[in-house]
């Protein structure tokens, strides 16, 4: 497959600004690292190497990509550094943008930011590197969002991998110490006044000790 030039790229990266019309009430984010050797999954390329991480990200996002279809909602795709507009999230399914901030917090209140002013009432982003998340429990994270006005997936590690709301709760985004073991508690404590609802513990894989658990990664551990 040929690589894009710096053309291709720049027009890919204008679908960022398209306006796309809600066809639902309910928007599904999705973070993603743009997938390039050395340079995704660097905790578990000390162990496995960059080649194997790579491939162990990739088997990731086709994971995400496909449970995320059946997601009840509109879905965005917001890229880390560049738009692709041929590749695993197809361009009938998924819309493209950017992430713009210069931190995760800065980057995550910018998509809420900029969905919730489209006119959607719910909003959750999900990250992509979780082989344990399905689409019934975003779908359900969407209905816990009736009665409850935050709602958060968290990580064994001690983030968190799901997060939902109705209005803009800017000061969850601030002051965080991001990628740590802090970060779910300092957020739970900055919505102690909102009603805010825990789904299940899941775990992301950031680390060789987080893939050890599951068959079908076995493939990329020939250390």
């Amino acid at each position: 497959m040929g690589l894009l030039s710096s053309k291709d790229t720049a027009s890919a990266n204008e679908m960022a600004t398209d306006f796309h019309f809600p066809t639902s009430k309910k928007a599904l984010i999705i973070f993603t690292r743009n997938p390039e050797l050395g340079k995704c999954k660097t905790r578990l390329a000390a162990t496995i190497g960059d080649e194997n991480a790579l491939e162990v990200y990739k088997f990731l996002l086709n994971h995400t990509a496909h449970i995320s279809k059946d997601i009840k909602a509109d879905r965005y795709v917001f890229y880390s550094e560049n738009i692709k507009k041929e590749d695993l999230w197809e361009s009938g399914v998924f819309r493209k943008k950017l992430q713009i901030g210069p931190d995760l917090g800065a980057r995550m209140q910018n998509a809420f930011s900029e969905l919730l002013e489209m006119g959607y009432e719910k909003v959750i982003i999900i990250g992509s590197d979780l082989l344990d998340l399905n689409s019934e429990l975003v779908n359900d994270a969407f209905s816990q969002l009736d009665s409850n006005d935050v709602v958060i997936g968290p990580a064994l590690d001690g983030g968190y991998y799901l997060l939902g709301m109705k209005n803009l709760h800017p000061n969850i985004f601030e002051n965080k110490t991001w990628g740590t073991e802090t970060v779910l508690k300092d957020t739970k404590n900055d919505l102690q006044n909102s009603k805010l609802h825990l789904l299940k513990e899941l775990n992301d894989i950031d680390t060789f000790e987080d893939m050890q658990q599951y068959e079908q990664l076995k493939k990329f551990q020939n250390i």
